[in-house]
């Protein structure tokens, strides 16, 4: 069979097994394989929202500011999408699953220092470490899961299930942090990572493939890295802190935001003249990728303000405890991973990527609309619930043929790197998209309230104005996808 040809080629290359490892060539230890991979993705995943429910109780308990409180969660994705480009390149030099391993060994240490923090300064800088360690494990599950399934079907299936962990688990997140919350306390959220982290290793080094990787003496591209993370850090640093302070037109806002664009300039060209680039631009070059990064840095940024602006609230306006935020989430998960799991590649197939991306992008636009006008005090079942169901199957549309483009085509020796740039474009956009539709937020509150507006009205009002952002962003990437995907893709 010409399939299995190609899976005993790839397996080949994936540098020879000891004698007494699993011969991952068959269909049930490739699936195993699967399984651990995504439970490594789905722990890092939850960490990015199960933070959300118990955002009060920290701001409460350690003294965060309203705009300061953001940090909590962009300290990690600063660190997460600034590095996954190196991590992503590291897996190809350095192996896939020994990256992976050395991801999870630093994220659930850094997931102890968290629980352990009685500081706004020890929990963000162990945010910032957990976010590093998170790049290292997610940066090369694509990359493995494009060589254990080089049948295309196959592969579609494979990321339809990755997908649906990476998406749905934010909002199994917003559950478990409820249920962590309300029972014990706010630490305890980061505290559950400790055993998945370290199971997760154990199976990993038993079912995982074991690949040498082409070597570290072509180097990393550390330089690299550093210019992209500085510039990131930088971008977000100034719309949380100058912009918000002082307004967007200040000249502490615009030189900050000069200097981050230089550092992204200077990445730019470090890229075109560095001898092992850690992003080779010559990947951009490839239409299917680039669109499809672009339309996730898009829809990433406008739907990130669900679930932490969403959460805020559910529990500052409508009064919910930790728990109930969790269960209004919840169905944003079932819905998502019925459709990503058992429909997005059969859609996807009969229809055509486009169609279905479309599709997804605009139910998601939909959800945001009805989120913009959520009124003061709305009903559950009434004003939220088809928000949530509509977010869920459009994501779950959405993201695996995403995915699936942004993957499709690519040499075994970029996997890692179109994988990284995958998780990259994920978390830049969730990190920048946070961190102005926040800021946006909390102004409108400010000037509702000075405007002698109810509190409720004035949190409303913020929110409000941050989900018709959203809304524009989403409508962006659904012009972009009639431009740039085709039919065919």
């Amino acid at each position: 069979m010409p399939g299995d040809a190609n899976d005993n080629a790839d397996m080949s290359e994936l540098s020879g097994l000891a004698d007494g490892e699993l011969d991952l060539a068959g269909d049930r230890a490739r699936w195993t394989a699967l399984v651990v991979l995504c439970a490594g993705m789905l722990m890092i995943v939850l960490d990015v929202t199960i933070v959300n429910v118990a955002l009060p109780s920290i701001q409460q308990d350690l003294g965060f500011s309203a705009t300061g409180l953001a940090w909590v969660v962009n300290a990690y994705l600063i660190s997460f999408g600034g590095l996954l480009l190196l991590a992503g390149r590291l897996g190809d030099l350095a192996g896939r699953r020994n990256v992976f391993l050395a991801g999870l060994t630093i994220f659930t240490l850094a997931s102890m220092a968290c629980g352990l923090a009685q500081s706004q300064e020890m929990l963000v800088g162990a945010r910032f470490v957990q976010g590093a360690g998170g790049a290292l494990t997610s940066a090369v599950i694509l990359g493995v899961i494009v060589t254990l399934f080089p049948d295309q079907r196959e592969m579609a299936r494979a990321i339809g299930v990755y997908a649906f962990v990476a998406s749905a688990g934010g909002a199994v997140g917003l559950l478990a942090g409820g249920i962590l919350t309300q029972a014990i306390n706010w630490h305890w959220i980061f505290f559950v990572n400790l055993p998945i982290g370290i199971a997760t290793a154990v199976l990993a080094l038993r079912v995982v493939p074991q690949d040498q990787g082409t070597g570290l003496r072509q180097g990393a591209d550390v330089a690299g890295a550093l210019l992209i993370t500085s510039s990131m850090m930088l971008s977000v640093y100034t719309i949380v802190k100058p912009a918000s302070q002082d307004g967007w037109l200040a000249g502490r806002t615009l030189a900050f935001g000069a200097v981050s664009v230089a550092l992204l300039a200077g990445f730019i060209i470090r890229q075109l003249t560095a001898r092992n680039p850690l992003m080779p631009l010559r990947i951009l070059a490839v239409r299917k990728i680039a669109a499809a990064n672009l339309i996730q840095v898009l829809t990433v940024a406008g739907m990130f303000g669900v679930f932490f602006l969403g959460a805020l609230y559910l529990r500052l306006v409508e009064g919910y405890s930790p728990l109930r935020i969790g269960l209004a989430f919840l169905p944003v998960a079932s819905v998502m991973g019925a459709v990503s799991v058992r429909y997005a590649d059969r859609l996807s197939t009969r229809f055509g990527a486009r169609a279905t991306l479309e599709t997804g992008l605009v139910l998601i636009g939909a959800a945001l609309t009805l989120f913009a006008m959520v009124p003061v005090h709305g009903g559950y079942a009434l004003h939220i619930l088809p928000a949530m169901l509509m977010m869920g199957a459009g994501a779950g549309l959405a993201f695996p043929v995403l995915m699936t483009v942004a993957m499709g085509g690519v040499a075994s020796a970029d996997a890692g790197l179109a994988s990284g740039l995958v998780n990259t474009t994920a978390q830049v956009g969730g990190a920048l998209g946070l961190a102005v539709l926040a800021t946006v937020a909390a102004g409108r509150t400010s000037a509702l309230t000075a405007r002698g507006e109810s509190t409720g009205r004035a949190l409303t009002g913020g929110y409000h104005l941050a989900f018709w952002i959203s809304d524009a962003l989403v409508a962006a990437a659904i012009v972009v996808t009639a431009a740039l995907v085709r039919r065919t893709d």
